[in-house]
């Protein structure tokens, strides 16, 4: 009789290696063993967690941007240079990259904030009950970094009748052209 599981074949070792990391840690825990031969990724969004002390954090972001999306802060209203982008992108989550919102998404809202009805992926973020200041509230943040990006509210326009209000700080914008690629060459000679 052989054990398989307990002694298993080279080929599937790595299988058998992310069972027992899996096992150990937790299914939604992201362990990454050496030479990055193998990655227990997070499994809701497929993807590695991000994780880096507050330290890091600091060097990687300006103050406002630490303050902002690592302790939950906002920006003033009218103050962040997304607020009224109408160029075509996705925007990204600041601290990681992680692709959040599609900018054929974004309405005027009038609060002074990017909003937009619907996220890229509803795996790209998570929503937390927020129950600091004076009411409660939703608050979003990055499922990969655990980046704090705004709130959502139920007052959006259809088809989802919500409004993420995102702080512009929290997010980088990727400009993608789609416009139709328009011809260089000449034009072959007619016979």
């Amino acid at each position: 009789m052989k054990f398989s599981f307990f002694y298993p074949r080279r080929a599937n070792f790595k299988r058998w290696f992310g069972c027992c990391v899996m096992l150990m840690c937790g299914f939604g825990s992201t362990v990454i063993s050496w030479k990055g031969l193998y990655a227990v990724q997070d499994l809701a969004t497929k993807q590695a967690k991000v994780v880096k002390t507050d330290i890091q954090w600091r060097q990687r972001l300006t103050d406002l941007e630490y303050q902002v999306t690592r302790k939950k802060g906002t920006e003033r209203a009218y103050s962040g240079k997304y607020w009224d982008n109408k160029a075509d992108g996705i925007y990204v989550c600041k601290c990681c990259g992680q692709p959040l919102f599609d900018s054929r998404t974004k309405f005027k809202s009038g609060t002074g904030w990017p909003s937009f009805y619907q996220p890229l992926n509803e795996t790209a973020i998570r929503h937390v009950t927020d129950r600091s200041g004076w009411t409660v509230r939703t608050e979003t943040v990055c499922h990969r970094c655990d980046a704090h990006l705004g709130h959502v509210f139920d007052d959006g326009p259809k088809p989802t009748g919500l409004r993420y209000c995102m702080n512009s700080v929290a997010l980088d914008f990727k400009k993608t052209d789609t416009r139709p690629k328009v011809r260089t060459e000449p034009e072959p000679a007619g016979k």
